[in-house]
């Protein structure tokens, strides 16, 4: 990548699946494009997820693209859920088929975004010394993509190996023979640990908060299923865009009180049955908003496990004492059932927490584990971290770091006041994380496209969200989130996995089909919440 004379129309920062369909609509519409990505290759969380059972918990025929009936007809999914290797493949493909790399700059990590006032443009440095200017600067660096890096005293003198799953060797990692200490069990050490027990000699699972998990009822795919779905493909888009998770199904319409104890049971079991992250949450209406309601899905969960893992203390370990769904809800292939195995022992991270490391074991307050290999699995620095990483300063200099210091503002968690020209893709304040990624991230591309051909028909070249309409979205978003028990709930979702961060709930709860209809109905009022202006004498 070498500095162009003229400025680019548009800078992508991120090659996954928002970087992508990015790329591919603003060529449609003819504007000169560069895309900025961190990794070798193409995928985003795709390409650095490749821990041992790392796959997606949306079912396979919906995360995945809309826009093209053909790729649709021609990519066939092998199982209900898809593997890391499955979907890394797809996006692959989406690449080849569109000959999207050729405007792609891998290996390059963006370390500075800053405005020109008086230019209307955005320069971008990297981490290679280059400089990429254009006039609009879009960010789709995801909302899981900040690393959480682990922090205890003594990891540098440890003589084993030690990895963390987000950053995954790419020849993977053979375990077997080695005692392996494992730190984390959410979503992803609850995909990761039955397969490491298969090959370790010993594992050791450091469990600090019990989290529910779902059977994933996994299945391969039959071809001619999958016919028939992409046939009628439009109509599942459409349900899955007006739904409140981007999934179609139908809402739920009663409480978890309008039927007998006994039927409600039955209802949970049938969900259990069926299998998916709204097994038990998506049963009533009410889950998410009345903590007795709440409690019963909880019960029905707390239940499963105890009939599941045999020895009756591990299984209360494991046993959540939180709102079910107010943390992320996983999906699993026999998590609970690798707790039966000779091989595997829980430990009690918050009765007894690590506070050390030597060169060959792990120690807690109590025991010292002697270990070959450790494997972190403790999450993201959430939604905000990947763009903070970033030195972003808009408009006077302004720094987006000090903009967020108390949490994150945004306008329809697409835009920033004080940063003109600047889109974040499923930035907080959008559904994101609560939705099916692939869906939302598609919504997001197709407003900000549609935006840049509203300005240039309009003979316009600058946008930026009002502080008013920015106050009243963040309000909004607050509101909604206040009715249900999401903020009295510690998770990532309010940043309370990572020291010092506000605690502030960051994403949009009234759902993908509300956020739309919100979203639609600010492009149809000309972009009523934006500043809409033409830069005299800006470079073109």
């Amino acid at each position: 990548m070498s500095q162009r004379a003229a400025p680019l129309d548009a800078v992508v920062v991120g090659a996954g699946f928002a970087g992508l369909y990015m790329l591919y609509r603003l060529r449609e519409l003819g504007l000169t494009t560069r895309v900025i990505e961190r990794g070798s290759d193409v995928g985003g969380t795709w390409f650095w997820n490749r821990y041992p059972g790392a796959r997606c918990d949306v079912e396979s025929i919906d995360y995945q693209y809309s826009f093209s009936p053909e790729l649709l007809a021609e990519w066939i999914w092998t199982e209900r859920y898809a593997t890391q290797p499955e979907i890394l493949r797809y996006l692959n493909h989406v690449a080849d088929r569109f000959d999207l790399r050729r405007d792609i700059a891998f290996s390059t990590e963006v370390t500075g975004a800053r405005y020109d006032d008086d230019a209307n443009l955005w320069t971008l440095t990297t981490d290679t010394g280059e400089r990429v200017t254009a006039r609009y600067c879009i960010m789709g660096v995801g909302n899981l993509s900040s690393v959480k890096r682990p922090d205890i005293p003594g990891l540098d003198e440890f003589r084993g190996r030690w990895f963390h799953t987000a950053e995954w060797p790419h020849g993977g990692v053979d375990f077997t023979g080695q005692r392996v200490a494992f730190v984390g069990t959410g979503s992803t050490g609850i995909q990761a640990l039955p397969q490491i027990a298969r090959e370790a000699e010993l594992l050791y699972v450091f469990q600090r908060t019990a989290n529910y998990s779902m059977p994933a009822v996994n299945r391969p795919l039959d071809p001619a299923e999958l016919r028939e779905v992409v046939a009628a493909y439009a109509e599942r888009r459409r349900a899955s865009e007006q739904s409140d998770p981007g999934v179609p199904g139908e809402p739920p319409t009663r409480s978890a009180f309008d039927v007998t104890d006994e039927e409600r049971r039955r209802i949970y079991e049938d969900g259990w049955a069926v299998g998916g992250i709204g097994s038990l949450s998506g049963q009533f209406n009410d889950v998410f908003t009345s903590p007795e309601a709440n409690f019963t899905a909880q019960e029905f969960a707390r239940n499963k496990i105890r009939a599941i893992v045999r020895d009756p203390a591990v299984a209360e370990l494991l046993c959540p004492q939180h709102f079910i769904g107010m943390r992320r809800t996983c999906v699993d292939i026999d998590y609970y059932e690798t707790y039966n195995r000779d091989n595997v022992q829980l430990v009690d991270a918050r009765r007894t927490p690590i506070t050390a490391i030597t060169p060959t074991a792990i120690v807690t307050a109590d025991a010292e584990y002697e270990v070959d290999v450790i494997v972190f699995a403790i999450g993201f620095d959430a939604m905000t971290g990947a763009l903070l990483d970033i030195d972003v300063r808009g408009a006077g200099g302004r720094s987006l770091r000090d903009k967020w210091a108390h949490g994150p503002r945004t306008f329809l968690g697409l835009a920033v006041d004080g940063f003109p020209n600047l889109f974040a893709i499923t930035g907080p304040g959008s559904p994101g994380v609560l939705s099916n990624m692939a869906l939302s991230i598609e919504q997001h591309v197709d407003w900000i496209a549609d935006c840049l051909v509203y300005l240039r028909a309009n003979g316009l070249d600058r946008i930026e969200a009002t502080p008013e309409a920015e106050d009243a979205w963040v309000r909004h978003v607050n509101e909604l989130a206040d009715e249900t028990l999401y903020t009295v709930s510690n998770s990532w979702y309010i940043g309370s996995n990572i020291e010092g961060k506000p605690r502030v709930f960051m994403p949009y709860v009234g759902g993908c089909g509300r956020y739309r209809g919100d979203c639609d109905a600010v492009a149809a009022a000309r972009y009523e919440g934006f500043t809409l202006t033409s830069v005299p004498g800006a470079a073109s």
